[in-house]
């Protein structure tokens, strides 16, 4: 099988994410996307706003109400916690799947700064990457295709480009959000008061 692997904080998980999931599985012919919500970035400046369990559940009802087959909640990272780091994500869902080609997924900005990551080498022969598009960070490098990365360019629409600080500071003035968060999200965000600076 082919695995798409997308990480991130998830926090919340808004309408982008989903979009651009079924755009790159689309495009790659995947059979599974793996949401994969870290429990602590370590790249990430800003510390996430809920705790792992509360974005868990929200995956899980984007997930259900999105009803894409392909898509599966993983939490893999947010069982192991501390910070996540993908090469030990890698080395772990390469033992669980030894057979499935796994496609790493991230966004041109992310790409720009993979050789910060922890031990890139080893992310080059344990992954293939699919790189997408966003507006105002120019097209993807092919330089670390150089170093060994296995890489593919996954032109998406625009439509995705949903900044979840942008979601939260929203949530946070009480705006109007469905046009960003799945019904099913934003249910749960009511209901547990989350992201109210009241």
């Amino acid at each position: 099988m082919r695995i798409g692997i997308l990480g991130g904080s998830f926090d919340p998980v808004h309408r982008g994410h989903l979009g651009l999931a079924g755009a790159v599985a689309d495009a790659l012919a995947l059979d599974r996307v793996l949401f994969l919500p870290a429990a602590q970035a370590p790249l990430r400046e800003e510390a996430v706003r809920v705790n792992g369990a509360q974005r868990a559940e929200m995956l899980r009802q984007a997930l259900d109400e999105t009803a894409d087959a392909r898509f599966e909640l993983c939490e893999l990272e947010l069982r192991r916690g501390g910070i996540s780091y993908a090469v030990d994500t890698l080395r772990a869902l390469r033992k669980e799947r030894p057979a499935d080609e796994l496609i790493w997924i991230l966004g041109v900005d992310q790409w720009a700064r993979l050789g910060a990551w922890r031990e890139p080498a080893e992310l080059a022969q344990l992954a293939e990457w699919a790189v997408y598009s966003r507006p105002g960070y120019g097209e993807p490098v092919a330089e670390a295709a150089l170093a060994g990365f296995r890489v593919h360019r996954v032109a998406t629409a625009g439509s995705w480009d949903i900044s979840s600080s942008a979601v939260r500071a929203r949530l946070g003035r009480g705006e109007d959000v469905s046009d960003c968060l799945p019904d099913k999200v934003i249910e749960y965000i009511r209901k547990n008061g989350l992201y109210s600076t009241h």
